[in-house]
């Protein structure tokens, strides 16, 4: 076989040049692509700070945004409230307003009430000045009254004492002529015609009427010279005692009494018994006309005192002769209807008036009467229980 001949040494020169060149251009290329690395390296680490700028200014921006939020809040929070001042200023405003419309509106009232009060003062001033004026008038006529009251006191006890001195001094004329007609009549009676019999008979009638009527002056004068023994009684105690008294003038009559209950009070009980005996008696005599009598005897409330009342279906009178009922011998019925001398009422008058009370009278002719009195008395002393049932039913 034939020899192979040695590859020409110029083509491995070339071979191992083109090899270096590309170990070179290969190490070249190397040599780029760490550089190209090195930069994109750089460019990597750009980017990676660009980023890390990036999300610092997005959180940033969010931070940012975040207290814009805030803000935009606190503003709608603080424009609220600017709101709400200036609503409450405008409220303040307006009850300004209305409290300097009431500040005005009470001026006017001050400058009205100062206006009156100014009249009023000048007022009360002619008024001081009347009344010092009425003052000095009533001072002036106290002091005539009570010259006059001590003027007739005087004379009232003048006129007790004449009217004690009459009535005790007529008594024995009287008893002188009863006794002469009875001895004439007695002595001589069978030699006088039947007409001068009933002239005695009238004139014995006529002096027993006197005898009483000296004798009811002579203790209505008595009762004035009286002095009181006062002491607190009971006042049903006493109606019991009357109407025990007054038994023989009821006897066959039907009458009904109501009694009351009655206060104690502080009063001469002797005095008082006379006042219940006058009252009674006349309610008993002037309902004798009636078939069935009612009586009451009770107590009122009269002006923050206690005021007793007898009250009676009896006759009654005209209230327009009231005046004449406490007189001394005023009658306004007829002795020949009802017996009496006129005095008892004028008696009860002044046993009431030493007591410091007052009595009045309240009619209607033909309806009944009824008396009220009062003693001047201001204690409040319980009542007394009511009368037992045999005191106020039919005797």
């Amino acid at each position: 076989m034939p020899a192979t001949a040695p590859a020409p040494r110029e083509s491995l020169e070339q071979r191992l040049r083109a090899l270096e060149e590309t170990q070179r251009a290969t190490l070249n290329i190397l040599e780029d692509f760490d550089s190209e690395k090195a930069r994109l390296e750089e460019t990597h680490r750009a980017a990676l700070n660009v980023l890390a700028d990036f999300d610092e200014q997005s959180a940033r921006q969010v931070v940012t945004q975040r207290a814009t939020l805030n803000i935009l809040e606190d503003f709608d929070s603080e424009k609220a409230r600017l709101e709400a001042a200036q609503q409450a200023a405008l409220n303040i405003l307006e009850d300004f307003e209305a409290e300097k419309a009431k500040v005005a509106a009470t001026n006017v009232e001050l400058s009205e009430e100062v206006a009156e009060r100014k009249r009023t003062e000048q007022a009360l001033a002619r008024h001081t000045k009347e009344l010092a004026r009425s003052n000095a008038e009533l001072e002036q006529a106290n002091q005539t009254l009570r010259q006059r009251t001590s003027e007739l006191q005087a004379v009232n006890a003048e006129l007790e004492t004449f009217t004690y001195s009459v009535s005790h001094d007529l008594r024995a004329p009287l008893r002188h002529v009863d006794g002469f007609s009875r001895i004439l009549v007695e002595e001589w009676g069978g030699q006088l015609d039947p007409a001068a019999h009933q002239y005695l008979q009238r004139i014995r009638a006529a002096i027993r009427q006197m005898a009483v009527m000296v004798d009811e002056l002579l203790h209505l004068a008595r009762v004035g010279r009286q002095e009181l023994r006062q002491q607190v009684t009971g006042l049903n105690s006493l109606v019991e005692e009357v109407l025990r008294d007054l038994k023989p003038e009821m006897e066959g009559r039907q009458i009904e009494w109501r009694i009351g209950s009655l206060p104690f009070v502080d009063c001469d009980p002797g005095l008082m018994k006379q006042v219940f005996a006058n009252l009674l008696s006349n309610a008993v005599k002037y309902t004798r006309p009636r078939p069935a009598a009612l009586i009451e005897v009770d107590a009122i409330n009269h002006n923050g005192q206690p005021a007793v009342f007898v009250r009676d279906n009896g006759v009654g009178f005209s209230m327009k002769y009231a005046d004449k009922l406490f007189g001394v011998f005023q009658r306004l019925h007829r002795a020949e209807d009802f017996e009496g001398t006129g005095v008892g009422l004028a008696t009860v008058q002044r046993i009431l008036q030493k007591h410091g009370g007052r009595i009045w009278a309240d009619a209607e002719l033909d309806k009944g009467a009824t008396f009220y009195f009062t003693l001047g008395t201001s204690e409040s002393i319980p009542a007394e229980e009511p009368a037992p049932e045999s005191v106020r039913g039919e005797p």
